[in-house]
């Protein structure tokens, strides 16, 4: 017995000391060669040319709609506040979900310098464009984005706006948003461009969402990248399979320009054929018979399909463009735009004389361009500050009440005036806030859109013409005679 404990002690004495010899030599040995997940970058004793990992596969843009996706309730919920024509109140009338505001302080802390790339925008349809902008200052979010677009319509055209304001492709985007298809849908018609969409029905109620979508923006990206491919509300990965539409190449169709980019040749054609929700592509080298520099936004194009071999997208060629102000039947195609009271009339009556929007409305449209003025169904609920700023003009209630008015025979519905554009200019708020800007924009600084647009003049059309109004800048058709001689 005694023996077996010598020798039992003997061997836990050798085991210790290579324990501690191996131990040792493992601490101030040099390791081996990994891959820094936080750095992005090798150790300094071995470096390599392989390229980043998957992981690195981050969207240079990411954009969020607003209503029910970083916010609640949706605007036009606030019926009461519409009538009183009172401004929502942020954490009171409209609160952030508390995990989308979870997921703008992990971007804006980004401890690993994971979003040092990325930018952010805001993308929304809703109507009530002001209460948006309003709620953005006071959620202190103005800053977070790097472009807002707010404007009611196709959400596809916020994306094109997106694209040419920042350069980035639409398969370098990232889309959230409540609503996934049918006449309200918008991931659908966004994944249709190649941008990756998250359908959050409930919006972002948790910070998994966010997540999970930028891990499935890493798959996505570095193998696919396949459009019509959305982020399910289950959090599945699923890519739709196109409507391989086959178009007559003898067929001509007839559409509206709804975007051109004359610096890089290329614009978009909407509303043609059976098609009114599709935007068809087309090159400067397809159009006919017509100098490239005189196209642009609301011209009406006849066309024919074909089906691009190398993208297999659709496209427009054999382009001609219809008389921009005649079709042959006494009718006459101009652009138009639609405002609502009683900036409508401040307008058509000359006394409004520089128009501000913080979208990109007006950019596309040269000085000297004629359109048309269209007055919208409601009245824009400013709380009667443009009187304040009328009664600081001398004015008195009857000449007040006068130039916001519309003239008999002219109404809400209707196209009503002709005028022509003059620059389109980007300002500062303090530029906003200069009392002779506040008088010709008829608003306050604090209340007015970052780009400022001049009107050179303006005049009544003979009568007035019911139409149905649209978003942005849009093509109308009238009556040759309803236009002044002068404009024509």
């Amino acid at each position: 017995m005694h023996n077996r404990c010598v020798v039992g002690l003997i061997l836990t004495l050798i085991c210790y000391y290579f324990n501690v010899k191996w131990a040792f030599a493992f601490m101030h040995s040099k390791p081996k060669s990994s891959f820094s997940l936080s750095t992005g970058g090798k150790n300094n004793h071995q470096q390599s040319d392989s390229p980043p990992t998957k992981l690195c596969a981050v969207p240079e843009l990411i954009v969020f709609d607003l209503d029910n996706t970083l916010w609640f309730p949706e605007l036009y919920q606030l019926r009461n506040l519409q009538k009183d024509n009172v401004y929502p109140i942020a954490h009171r009338d409209v609160k952030l979900f508390p995990a989308a505001w979870g997921v703008i302080e992990h971007i804006r802390n980004d401890p690993h310098g994971q979003f040092a790339k990325t930018k952010f925008a805001v993308a929304s349809r809703t109507k009530s464009v002001e209460w948006a902008h309003d709620l953005l200052k006071q959620f202190e979010l103005v800053d977070f984005f790097h472009y807002i677009e707010i404007f009611p319509g196709d959400k596809k055209q916020h994306f094109n706006n997106l694209k040419q304001q920042s350069g980035i492709d639409f398969d370098r985007m990232l889309f959230f948003d409540d609503s996934r298809d049918g006449k309200f849908g918008n991931c659908e018609p966004v994944s249709q461009l190649g941008v990756l969409s998250v359908h959050c029905p409930e919006g972002i109620y948790k910070e998994s969402i966010f997540h999970n979508a930028l891990d499935h923006y890493k798959n996505w990206y570095t193998t696919h990248r396949s459009p019509s491919t959305i982020v399910e509300k289950d959090g599945s990965l699923v890519t739709n399979k196109p409507n391989n539409n086959n178009h007559d190449v003898q067929n001509r169709f007839k559409g509206i320009v709804k975007m051109v980019n004359k610096e890089k040749k290329y614009g978009f054609i909407g509303s043609y054929g059976d098609s009114r929700q599709r935007d068809v592509f087309f090159h400067f080298s397809a159009l006919t018979l017509t100098k490239t520099e005189d196209i642009k936004v609301g011209d009406e194009l006849s066309f024919t399909i074909y089906r691009n071999s190398r993208t297999n997208k659709l496209a427009a060629k054999d382009i001609e463009v219809i008389d921009e102000y005649s079709d042959g039947n006494n009718f006459v195609n101009f652009p138009a735009f639609s405002m609502n009271m009683p900036f409508a009339a401040l307008l058509a009556n000359g006394y409004k004389t520089i128009e501000t929007r913080n979208g990109t409305m007006f950019t596309r449209h040269a000085e000297g361009t004629k359109m048309l003025l269209h007055v919208g169904q409601r009245n824009y609920p400013d709380g009667d500050r443009h009187v304040d700023i009328m009664k600081s003009d001398d004015l008195d209630e009857q000449e007040i009440l006068k130039l916001k008015s519309l003239p008999d025979g002219y109404e809400k519905g209707m196209l009503v005036a002709i005028l022509e554009l003059g620059a389109t200019f980007e300002t500062t708020l303090e530029q906003r806030c200069d009392p002779t800007f506040q008088r010709s924009v008829v608003a306050f600084g604090q209340d007015s859109g970052m780009r400022a647009t001049e009107i050179r003049r303006v005049q009544y059309l003979k009568y007035g013409v019911k139409l149905p109004g649209q978003s942005g800048v849009f093509n109308a058709k009238i009556d040759r005679n309803a236009i002044p001689e002068e404009w024509l």
